[in-house]
């Protein structure tokens, strides 16, 4: 069969590729498998100057990978420019990474120390949001641990994770790091049930990295798993929003709020509420909408119809339950999956933009008078991704930062990720973590050598 990648600015068919069989995929496993035995057996300098020569190929190749982002995602140029910018310092980092015996003991009685080894190969499944950046968040630590990596990109945006593929392989050795494409349960699941697959690595919607932990738990394979979050920030009374409003908007927007460390629920004191909302509209309203490689846009597509459709429904829920919608006008002549940057006013709690995880251009905007009452509404049930509190330093402030549950919590910030810092979520927001140290380790598996003397 074959897969049509959409470009979700104009609906039409950006490129058609074969999809994966399962008797292909079996094959790509066993060769990958092979693989691992080679490039596991290189040293740790072979490997570090194998991923700087992939982020300069990544460098060199970056107009024509920011070119594809924007075509089957749909994102403005300079934002699809950003992440294969991010996606070559990515590389860099995890090449500077290294994993040093560690020594336990080192006594009259014995010698104890820890090995790190690499896991083997590694399914990578990755969603349509950032489809560079989170391939390289996947495959580059596994690289530099020794693994192999069998990734299934979303069928939506598959065609930037191939080109990749064929960079790395092209400065490490044959079949290191392969790709498969197809629907989740013709392709994915047979991916992470294969017994050859050791760790699973994936970044999701929660119900689909439940389910995958399921399939992966049945032979104890390792899982990292980035699922849904639906983040609180919390404005306090003595907020300065004249230095905010820019931030908050950019970390609730970024990628038109397709990314799940997107501040999703704004919670404002009432003293403040007014102006921030006006600078909030100010902003969405000054957005240029519109096809991603045109000259000038600063706000794209939300990435395809089953997205858009959900998002336009969560609005019009939103206007039916009394809530102030603002909804800017998009310009003529568009024909893809947009929806303006979006603003709702006064919501009610338990109407699902507050509650559910929206992953679009909507933001849900709610006032409060007292900030350890709002807490029982900010601190989600299921969800524990990021949080956030704004405002000037005081004991308010530092006794939100305690209170908030979630993976991470930024304060007069929102949604950064940086690759020497631990990122995951809590609750049913993940399991393990990405980046730095932290994130290395998850692809090696612990030996203890442990010598009498």
């Amino acid at each position: 069969m074959t897969i049509n990648v959409i470009n979700p600015a104009t609906k039409a068919v950006y490129k058609s590729i074969p999809e994966t069989t399962e008797a292909e995929l079996n094959s790509i496993v066993e060769t990958a498998k092979e693989a691992f035995e080679i490039w596991r057996s290189k040293s740790d300098e072979e490997r570090t100057q194998a991923m700087l020569n992939i982020a300069d190929e990544i460098e060199a190749c970056a107009a024509e990978l920011a070119e594809i982002v924007v075509s089957e995602q749909g994102k403005p140029l300079a934002i699809a420019q950003i992440e294969v910018g991010g996606a070559a310092g990515w590389t860099r980092y995890n090449a500077s990474l290294s994993l040093e015996t560690e020594v336990i003991e080192d006594s009259a009685e014995r010698y104890v120390e820890i090995q790190r080894l690499p896991v083997g190969v590694v399914a990578s499944i990755t969603p349509w949001n950032w489809p560079l950046m989170i391939a390289v968040w996947h495959i580059m630590p596994a690289l530099k641990a020794g693994c192999s990596v069998v990734v299934k990109p979303a069928s939506t945006t598959p065609i930037n994770t191939i080109k990749l593929a064929e960079i790395i392989n092209k400065h490490t050795i044959p079949n290191l790091v392969q790709v498969v494409v197809g629907g989740g349960r013709a392709i994915g699941e047979p991916l992470v049930q294969h017994p050859d697959v050791k760790k699973l690595v994936f970044t999701g919607s929660t119900p689909v990295g439940k389910h995958l932990a399921k399939i992966a738990a049945g032979d104890l394979k390792k899982v990292t798993l980035e699922l849904g979050g639906n983040d609180a920030g919390i404005v306090l009374q003595n907020a300065d929003i004249k230095k905010i409003a820019e931030k908050i908007y950019m970390t609730s927007f970024i990628n038109m709020g397709q990314t799940c460390a997107c501040l999703k629920r704004l919670y404002v004191h009432r003293s403040k509420y007014d102006e921030l909302a006006k600078a909030l509209a100010d902003i969405a309203a000054a957005q240029v909408v519109g096809n991603g490689m045109d000259a000038g846009v600063t706000f794209g597509p939300v990435q395809n119809e089953k997205q858009f459709n959900s998002v336009k429904a969560m609005i019009d829920e939103a206007k039916a339950s009394g809530a102030e919608v603002i909804e800017p006008t998009l310009p003529e002549g568009l024909n893809g999956y947009f929806i303006a940057p979006t603003l709702v006013k006064n919501p009610q709690h338990q109407i699902s933009v507050v509650c559910e995880e929206q992953f679009g251009p909507v933001l849900p905007i709610i006032p409060f008078d007292d900030v350890k009452e709002v807490m029982s509404h900010a601190i989600h049930k299921e969800f524990a991704l990021g949080g956030s509190v704004w405002g000037e330093p005081c004991e308010e402030l530092d006794w939100v930062v305690s209170q908030l549950d979630s993976g991470t919590v930024w304060v007069n910030n929102h949604a950064e990720v940086l690759p020497h810092i631990p990122f995951g979520g809590n609750k049913d927001s993940g399991l393990g973590v990405e980046f730095g140290k932290e994130g290395l380790l998850e692809y090696t598996v612990r030996k203890v050598v442990n010598r009498a003397k």
